[in-house]
């Protein structure tokens, strides 16, 4: 749906992005993570055409992204932009007219969303009354609205408690199956796992790193196991020759649970005929690096680089 082409961005004699460039297929949930200062939010605010790359393209559906574009897009930015002074109801019937509804399917997409959120009692209250996750969810009520086909998210779950924080991530996940394309950039490695279908990291300006969540983690695996076990700790460790490495272990009497990682030569299969005989094995898991290490793991390697 959505092609960024080698995108640089300056403000002044600062690079704020060099040479970036990422694809988001129709229908994905793309996540853009990277540590605070690396560029994403320059990327969102050029996508949503509120600042412009200083060298680059961009196309949606296969053409040059333009103002027009503006219609189907929605953008849920990090900053609150809300009026403080203004009464919920009042200011959510304005933003929704501006996203081109008319008064009376403005109201009725309104009163919908209220309700399932369960908020209608905020409608006469004003803004300033709300505490920042309140806020948040009117801000995100009124940024799809308009039913977008590309949604962009700039730290969404911020301010949410985790009840509200399960809310959002359902809703987001119900406008991808309607069929929404959904950027989100944040700092929530536990929701990029959940719903991201691809990601990019951007580091210092720099894409290190794009691709399917699936294939990235088993990229990154480094052979490392789970095994709870029935038997005698002593036995487990004898059954372990050169070549696995127990990097931790817990449990008492007769029931435990050890992470062994496998050197390069040694695989799974050798590893459990070599356990069996001394141990009753209750279940084997293959420990895949979360995308928190993985994220920790490439910017400390681009830094030693540096």
């Amino acid at each position: 749906m959505l092609k960024v082409d080698n995108i640089d961005k300056f403000y002044g004699d600062y690079q704020a992005l060099s040479n970036v460039s990422i694809f988001i297929p129709e229908k994905c949930i793309y996540g853009l993570l990277g540590p605070n200062g690396a560029g994403k939010t320059s990327l969102l605010r050029i996508i949503n055409q509120i600042t412009a790359p200083d060298s680059g393209t961009i196309t949606l559906h296969g053409q040059p992204l333009e103002r027009k574009h503006c219609d189907i897009i929605g953008y849920l930015p990090e900053e609150r932009g809300l009026y403080r002074k203004m009464k919920v109801g009042e200011q959510a019937m304005y933003l929704a007219q501006l996203k081109g509804l008319d008064k009376a399917e403005a109201k009725k997409r309104l009163l919908r969303w209220f309700d399932k959120f369960e908020i209608t009692s905020w409608w006469n209250r004003k803004v300033e009354d709300l505490s920042k996750g309140m806020q948040q969810k009117i801000q995100f009520i009124v940024t799809v609205i308009h039913e977008p086909k590309l949604l962009i998210l700039d730290e969404p779950f911020s301010g949410f408690d985790p009840i509200n924080a399960e809310l959002i991530k359902n809703e987001i996940l119900q406008l991808r199956k309607e069929g929404a394309t959904i950027i989100f950039s944040t700092h929530n490695m536990k929701s990029v796992e959940e719903m991201c279908d691809k990601i990019a990291l951007i580091h210092r300006s720099k894409k290190i790193l794009e691709g399917k969540v699936e294939t990235i983690k088993n990229k990154y695996r480094a052979d490392l196991y789970e095994i709870a076990f029935e038997g005698n700790m002593i036995s487990f460790t004898t059954a372990l020759w050169a070549g696995y490495t127990l990097v931790k272990h817990e449990g008492e009497k007769t029931s435990f649970k050890a992470t062994i990682k496998c050197d390069s030569n040694q695989s799974i299969n050798d590893l459990l005929a070599a356990l069996l005989p001394a141990v009753k094995i209750k279940s084997v898991i293959e420990v895949l690096p979360s995308m928190n290490d993985i994220f920790i793991q490439k910017v400390r390697e681009i830094n030693e680089q540096n």
